[in-house]
C-alpha cells in the first residue's frame, strides 16, 4: 500500500509487507502485521576478539567470523564532500522509509538477466576510496562493479528488513561506508544455532561508527540475514554500498564477456545515478 498525498500523488514507494513512518499513518490497524512474541538471543559483536558475546549472559559467546571494520575509514573532510555531492543528485524514493542512488547495471534477479541500461560507472569521488580499500588484505582485488547510495532518517522511521543479497550476479564480498551517524547492523538467524545448543532466533548487533567502513564474508554474506533496524536510526544516515561480481561474470565464467564490459563501465568512475 502506498500513501497518498494531499495532491493525489505517492509520498513514500513501500509495497507489500513494507512500510515506513509515512504510509503507517494510511494503514488500518489490521494491515499492519502483529508482532507475535518469540523467542530472541541477543548478542554483541566484538571487532577485537571477533567473538558474538551474549548481552545477558545466559549462552556462551561464539566466534562471528565474515565481519571486518575499519573505523574512521573516510575523514571529516571526505565524508561533507561525499555528501555535498549525493545531496546534488537527486534521491529516489525506495521502500522502508529510505532514499537510494543507483550506480550500476539493470538488473532482473527473477529471470536471472542483466543489461549496461544507463549505466555510466561508478561515482568520480569513488575511485580513491575503492584505491583505499584494496590496500586491505581482506579486500585484495576488490572491484566493484555497483554502488548503491542508501539515505536513512527517523522521520520517515527508515529500515531495511533482514535479508541475504544475491549470490548469483553479486560476489563474496559487500562493503559498506557508514556516514554522517552512527548506527547498528543487525545479523540474524532465525532458525537458531543448534551446533551451539541455541534455540530460537540470534541476533547479533554489530556498531557500525560514523565514517567507518564495514564487509561481510564468508558466514555473515550468506548464511546470516542482515538489517537496519528503525530503532537504530536516531539521526540521517547515507551509506554506500559496493558490490563485486560473482564467478559467473569473472574470467573463466558462462558470462565473462558481459562482467568484463560492466567492470570496464563500472571503474571508468564517471557515473551519474540511473
Amino acid at each position: 500500500m502506498m500513501a497518498p498525498d494531499s495532491s493525489g500523488g505517492v509520498t513514500c514507494a513501500c509495497k507489500g509487507i513494507r512500510r515506513c513512518l509515512i504510509c503507517e499513518k494510511f494503514k488500518v490497524k489490521g494491515q499492519l502485521e502483529a508482532s507475535e512474541p518469540k523467542v530472541v538471543h541477543h548478542f554483541l559483536y566484538n571487532p577485537e576478539t571477533r567473538l558474538a558475546i551474549c548481552k545477558d549472559a545466559e549462552a556462551a559467546s561464539f566466534p562471528f567470523p565474515g565481519v571486518f571494520l575499519w573505523e574512521n575509514f573516510i575523514s571529516e573532510e571526505e565524508e561533507r564532500a561525499l555528501i555535498s555531492t549525493m545531496d546534488q543528485d537527486v534521491w529516489n524514493q525506495s521502500q522502508s522509509g529510505r532514499r537510494k542512488q543507483d550506480f550500476g547495471p539493470k538488473v532482473n534477479f527473477k529471470k536471472r538477466k542483466v543489461r549496461v541500461g544507463g549505466f555510466s560507472g561508478l561515482p568520480a569521488l569513488s575511485q580513491k576510496l575503492v584505491l583505499r580499500m584494496q590496500q586491505e588484505p581482506s579486500l585484495a582485488g576488490f572491484q566493484p562493479v555497483e554502488q548503491c547510495n542508501l539515505d536513512y532518517h527517523p522521520q520517515r522511521g527508515s529500515a531495511i528488513d533482514p535479508h541475504l543479497d544475491d549470490s548469483w550476479l553479486w560476489g563474496e564480498r559487500l562493503v559498506t561506508i557508514n556516514m554522517l551517524s552512527n548506527t547498528t547492523l543487525t545479523m540474524s538467524l532465525e532458525q537458531g544455532l543448534p551446533e551451539l545448543g541455541i534455540g530460537g532466533e540470534v541476533r547479533v548487533a554489530v556498531h557500525l561508527p560514523r565514517r567507518s567502513l564495514v564487509v561481510l564474508y564468508g558466514e555473515a554474506r550468506h548464511r546470516w540475514k542482515h538489517a537496519i533496524h528503525r530503532e537504530d536510526v536516531h539521526e540521517r544516515r547515507v551509506c554506500s554500498t559496493y558490490r563485486e561480481l560473482s564467478a559467473e561474470f569473472l574470467p573463466g565464467g558462462q558470462q565473462a564477456e558481459l562482467g568484463a564490459q560492466l567492470l570496464n563501465i563500472a571503474l571508468s568512475f564517471q557515473g551519474t545515478p540511473i
